[in-house]
């Protein structure tokens, strides 16, 4: 099932995508209590698509990728390290990533993201699939500059989570294996991150592990499981498209902070 939440004059509804991508089957209810046919078939090109979730609570993992460890030139961590973004970073597909007035080096992320179901706390890996919703496609949006001065202190939080740093979409698709997802994004068209979830350091199953190890996961968070190589710098005027296997392709322009 790929569920898209969606707005029809003003009013928010989920529903669920058709196969051709052209119909979304409108539900009642939402993801996280139960959905039902509403009975009523909306046309993708008379709705605004929205963000899969409304002001979620996001996790990031950094360095969950060995080709990405080695493009910074850093050791692979011992520990998991992770930081958040907070939900007003969230933007959904075709809206702008506002590349700020300040800003000096700004780079793209693609991501596979987990949209966490029901709440979870000391979940074991093998019963990870049980508290998973399902995926969508993410783009970490990262101030390199203030990103090193904020770590040089041990801190994250302006360099990752500035407005619009957290385009997620553009649907929330169920039932996935994320074993072996493959993951491209592309800058203008081009090919800048190619790359299999297969490769990430710390699977799907450990990442919910680890989390909930500490804290409860609640329904409707977002976790960011890391990045692949290739990132690199957006500017004014690209567009940037994650694709991943099964769910589909986030799409987002870069426009210039106006001030």
């Amino acid at each position: 099932m790929r569920i898209v939440r969606y707005a029809v004059g003003g009013v928010c509804h989920y529903g669920e995508l058709e196969s051709g991508g052209e119909r979304i089957a409108r539900c009642e209810g939402d993801p996280f209590t139960g959905l039902s046919a509403a009975g009523h078939v909306d046309e993708v090109d008379d709705v605004v698509v929205l963000p899969p979730l409304e002001r979620p609570r996001i996790f990031g993992f950094a360095y969950n990728y060995a080709s990405h460890v080695d493009e910074t030139d850093r050791e692979v961590p011992e520990v998991p390290v992770c930081f958040m973004k907070p939900s007003t970073a969230v933007i959904g597909p075709d809206d702008a990533i506002v590349y700020p007035a300040d800003g000096e080096l700004i780079h793209f992320e693609g991501e596979l993201v987990v949209v966490i179901g029901k709440e979870a706390r000391h979940v074991k890996p093998s019963e990870a699939h049980e508290y998973i919703l399902g995926y969508t496609c993410g783009n970490d949006v990262s101030d390199r500059i203030i990103q090193r001065r904020e770590s040089a202190f041990g801190t994250l939080l302006i360099g990752k989570g500035q407005d619009t740093f957290a385009p997620l979409g553009p649907v929330i698709a169920t039932g996935l294996d994320p074993s072996a997802l493959s993951l491209t994004t592309r800058v203008n068209g081009v090919v800048a991150q190619s790359a299999s979830t297969a490769d990430l350091l710390l699977a799907v199953p450990d990442i919910i592990s680890y989390l909930s190890r500490y804290l409860t996961l609640l329904p409707g968070d977002a976790i960011m499981t890391g990045t692949p190589s290739g990132v690199g710098p957006i500017r004014p005027g690209d567009e940037i498209e994650v694709e991943i296997e099964g769910i589909g392709v986030l799409r987002n322009p870069v426009v210039a902070e106006s001030l």
